[in-house]
């Protein structure tokens, strides 16, 4: 058996359910339980956009229409070639702040399956982010992707749930910045539909999963204004939380996970069913340094002196050979780098850019981990596991290998703690939680990673959460 406990091979791992395997009773049906007040509640229904974590969103290149991520079949882009790694992997350049590099790559659409269409594997579907959208369903929620692509026939009724597809490569504060965009065109739609006039005050729920709460949290605290190429941090306006009503984080990774840097090392490989995306491929996407541990937390430590290991450090990296600093992913910097003068001049654009990705993670970390209060009318919910044993604690060998020397409760993936953003980790344990998030309410459900956005427990209370419990 295989067990993926990584934030980005669990993006992939669909929930398998054998049904003559399950025992206990018959769990209620949830669109029976709540459908008398989905039907009833009329123009006080909040609208809801839903957000995915890393992997969750679809990317093609917009210029050539290729199939970037999202849909492995013949013709779309292989992470094994140079080709399909430079369409994969975020654009690297000498001297240019990482808002500035871009190329063609778009978002095309939330993730619900993955599909595999390859050599012998054929029509195989993974669910992704189906679970999130049934339970959407079960509410009497209306889908706009659902609906404009004619899955669903809403009898012209307006829309009240919208997916935000989102280039996850890119910097986390880049994503909340297009989602003020995305959120206001959401609400334009839903004034449309009820006739109201422009300028009315739509208010929406967010629904988060994994590195999507990262996306909400920083939307919440600063709006349209991504992080300033400077370094510095930006005012602490919560411009979005005028815009959001009750935010839903779900297994998000608030205090990072020790085991994503094991995918910027040894690369992400989840074959036969995909490509094999090396370590530089990875290395070259901004936000999966933002899913990595705090180095006040000591969830990275060397194995000779017991010290705690700043991930954040570039001299670290360089230390151990790790990622974009390592010797070894010569081949794939030729790649993704051609233009360049030689082997010599691609090292150094690497750990360059290497050096610019880390430096954006600590910024981002110091925008996130401010103790803050939302303003009234702006809540924050957490759905989070606490029944599977999870990677906690990484040691570092004198040669730079990863092993796991301390686990805890989580979602397989993300750590109870780190979902909490418990501030007691790695320091002063006391009697009450310590974390910068105020945390409107907590529920805790055993399940893992991706399956919690299926369970039961998880359907059941967000759905009383949006539909039935009384707003400020």
């Amino acid at each position: 058996m295989i067990v993926r406990t990584s934030l980005l091979a669990a993006a992939l791992a669909g929930p398998l359910v054998c049904s003559s395997c399950k025992s206990g009773p018959t769990p209620i049906d949830l669109g029976w339980l709540y459908n008398e007040t989905a039907q009833n509640i009329g123009a006080a229904r909040v609208p809801v956009v839903v957000l995915p974590g890393i992997l969750g969103s679809k990317l093609k290149n917009g210029r050539t229409g290729l199939k970037i991520w999202g849909s492995f079949t013949f013709g779309a882009a292989d992470a094994d070639k140079a080709a399909g790694a430079r369409e994969v992997a975020y654009p690297m350049g000498d001297g240019v702040p990482l808002l500035e590099l871009r190329d063609d790559v778009v978002p095309n659409g939330a993730l619900d399956y993955v599909v595999a269409d390859i050599g012998p594997f054929r029509n195989i579907k993974i669910g992704a982010y189906v679970g999130i959208m049934k339970s959407l369903a079960a509410g009497k929620y209306r889908d706009q992707s659902l609906g404009e692509s004619g899955a669903i026939d809403y009898g012209g009724q307006h829309y009240t749930c919208f997916q935000y597809p989102y280039d996850w490569r890119r910097d986390v504060s880049e994503s909340a910045a297009a989602l003020h965009e995305y959120i206001a065109d959401a609400q334009d739609k839903v004034r449309e539909g009820r006739g109201l006039d422009p300028g009315t005050p739509v208010k929406v729920d967010v629904v988060a999963h994994s590195m999507g709460g990262l996306v909400l949290r920083y939307y919440l605290r600063y709006g349209p204004e991504p992080l300033p190429v400077d370094g510095s941090l930006p005012e602490l306006t919560w411009a979005g939380a005028e815009n959001v009503a009750r935010a839903f984080l779900v297994a998000t990774p608030s205090g990072g996970s020790a085991d994503s840097l094991r995918q910027l090392l040894d690369g992400l490989d989840l074959n036969p069913l995909f490509p094999n995306y090396r370590a530089a491929i990875l290395g070259t996407m901004p936000a999966i340094y933002q899913l990595l541990p705090r180095a006040r937390h000591g969830l990275v430590r060397d194995g000779v002196t017991g010290e705690r290991i700043d991930v954040l450090d570039i001299a670290v990296w360089e230390h151990y050979g790790w990622g974009l600093a390592d010797p070894r992913e010569a081949d794939v910097l030729e790649w993704l780098l051609p233009d360049a003068a030689g082997d010599d001049d691609r090292a150094r654009i690497a750990k360059e850019h290497l050096a610019k990705c880390l430096a954006k993670a600590d910024q981002l970390f110091r925008a996130l981990d401010r103790p803050a209060v939302p303003p009234a009318g702006t809540e924050l919910y957490l759905f989070a596991g606490d029944g599977q044993v999870t990677p906690e604690v990484i040691e570092i060998s004198a040669e730079g290998e990863l092993r796991v020397i301390r686990e805890a409760p989580g979602d397989g993936t993300v750590t109870r703690a780190s979902a909490l953003m418990d501030e007691r980790v790695g320091g002063e344990w006391v009697v009450g939680l310590q974390s910068p998030i105020a945390w409107e309410r907590v529920q805790f459900i055993n399940e893992e990673h991706l399956g919690l956005t299926s369970a039961p427990e998880f359907t059941d209370n967000l759905l009383y959460l949006m539909l039935d419990s009384p707003r400020p």
